[in-house]
C-alpha cells in the first residue's frame, strides 16, 4: 500500500513519494504550445458560475503561472492553472483577445 498522507511530510506525492512542496515531478512538465490560443467560456462543475480558459500557451508550470499572474491583473480576477489550462475567474474572453492580440498571439474564440 503506498504512503497517502504523513504527520511528518504531509501530503506526498505518488509517483515520487515526496512531501507535495518539495515534489518536482509536475513542475518539471512542459506544456506544448500552439499556433493558435483558444478562448472559451466553461461553467459545467462550477455552480453556475463561469470561467474563461485559455488553451495552447505552452511552457512550464511555473511560466504559466506568471502568464496568469498578468491575465489576472488585466482582468482585475482571480485564476489559477490546471494541467496547463489558464482559468479566469468571470467571462473575460473578448477583452483577453484583444489583449492577446496586443502581445503578438493569434487568437480564436471558442463556444458562444
Amino acid at each position: 500500500m503506498a504512503l497517502v498522507y504523513s504527520t511528518d511530510l504531509g501530503k506526498t506525492c505518488p509517483q515520487c513519494k515526496q512531501a507535495l512542496s518539495s515534489c518536482r515531478c509536475n513542475k518539471d512538465l512542459i506544456y506544448e504550445k500552439s499556433d493558435c490560443l483558444i478562448i472559451s467560456r466553461e461553467t459545467k462543475g462550477r455552480k453556475g458560475k463561469g470561467v474563461t480558459l485559455i488553451k495552447g500557451i505552452g511552457g512550464n508550470e511555473k511560466e504559466l503561472r506568471d502568464f496568469a499572474k498578468i491575465l489576472k491583473q488585466q482582468c482585475n480576477s482571480g485564476g489559477t492553472v490546471k494541467d496547463g489550462v489558464i482559468e479566469i475567474q468571470g467571462d473575460h474572453r473578448d477583452s483577453l483577445k484583444d489583449f492577446l492580440i496586443k502581445k503578438n498571439f493569434q487568437v480564436k474564440i471558442s463556444g458562444s
